[in-house]
């Protein structure tokens, strides 16, 4: 154990991973009084996709105390998305209420995340990072602590935060349930003027896939190109309202396939976000997702250590939970597909 790390290697919760699903679980523990370490692989800030958060976020960041510091980031704001799913493009807002129109965000994440990770250290989570998990440490069938890069860690709950290489699952041997074939996203960054996309999000089908155009930043426009068929494209390739624009950092791929870790919690663990089940970016609510994964965790934890709910109930409960929204959204997206102009055979 390295020096000063000593009084931290015991803890009720130790998070490995700090992205929004990882901060928000720290977070939600720390608010209900448990003691939490939260290990991140990589220095921030970070480079990350996944800008868009719909207007649903809110209230969870309001619950986790992040709101504040998220609004004040100055993120973009929209009303809806520009979907052209057929021939004709339409708007389609995220509704209102009586307060307004509710907007969703274009966050850049490497602000994002760091809003929700310093937030995390301000209500008393342990940040330790750079420090790399390499190995579960077991007690028969329970896991109880991460060798690390900095030493040893042990808790009574491990949660995986670390994404969709499900770290976690693979060093248990859990099944990961495919859904889909393989499915690739290919996204990029362009630098310039789009004035179309100023005002909000674009999502155009075509015959073989979609694409995802967006305004993140100041003269930063973001691309994502999802094709349901084995299509390889080209470095430089663009989509067409770019063209022109300069490209902002090499083209980067994400495995999309739709998969679910059987056991997404058990005897001394849980799974959030990414780590857990994985669908195609399609509904933009992958940060949602992570986050809300987070806050369910941290309850049936504290719920547990109360005494509240013994060990299985909470692994049962969780399990179910994440096996319906998957099944839901799942369904949802099948059926969105369907209507593209030539549906996949797989569908």
């Amino acid at each position: 154990m390295e020096p000063g790390l000593e009084d931290v290697s015991n803890c009720d919760v130790l998070v490995v991973g700090g992205g929004p699903g990882g901060c928000a679980t720290a977070i939600g523990c720390a608010q209900l009084g448990l003691k939490v370490v939260l290990i991140e692989s990589k220095p921030f800030p970070r480079t990350h996709p996944g800008e868009t958060l719909h207007p649903g976020v809110e209230p969870l960041l309001k619950q986790l105390g992040v709101l504040e510091p998220v609004l004040a980031a100055g993120f973009l704001r929209h009303k809806g998305n520009w979907v052209q799913w057929s021939e004709e493009s339409e708007f389609v807002p995220f509704g209102e209420d009586d307060s307004g129109a509710w907007l969703g965000f274009q966050a850049w994440r490497a602000d994002f995340d760091t809003i929700l990770l310093n937030c995390a250290r301000e209500i008393g989570v342990k940040v330790i990072q750079p420090c790399h998990a390499s190995r579960l440490v077991m007690d028969g069938c329970r896991v109880i602590g991460v060798e690390t890069s900095l030493g040893t860690f042990r808790a009574a709950k491990i949660i995986d935060a670390t994404g969709d290489h499900h770290w976690l699952a693979q060093q248990l041997g859990l099944e990961i349930c495919y859904h889909s074939p393989r499915l690739i996203a290919y996204y990029g960054y362009v630098i310039g003027e789009c004035p179309a996309r100023d005002d909000a999000p674009a999502i155009v089908a075509d015959s073989s896939g979609w694409t995802w155009t967006a305004k993140v930043r100041l003269q930063l426009y973001q691309w994502t190109r999802l094709s349901f068929v084995e299509q390889k494209i080209a470095k430089d390739w663009l989509p067409n309202e770019f063209f022109g624009l300069k490209i902002y950092q090499a083209m980067r791929a994400a495995n999309v396939t739709w998969r679910i870790v059987s056991q997404p919690a058990g005897y001394g663990y849980f799974l959030v976000g990414d780590a857990a089940m994985v669908l195609d970016p399609t509904s933009s609510h992958g940060v949602l997702k992570a986050i809300m994964s987070g806050i369910w965790v941290s309850h049936a934890i504290a719920s547990e250590l109360l005494g509240n709910l013994t060990e299985q109930q909470a692994i049962d409960h969780y399990c179910l939970w994440i096996h319906n929204w998957f099944r839901h959204d799942m369904k949802n997206l099948s059926s969105l597909i369907a209507k593209l102009p030539s549906p996949p055979f797989w569908i």
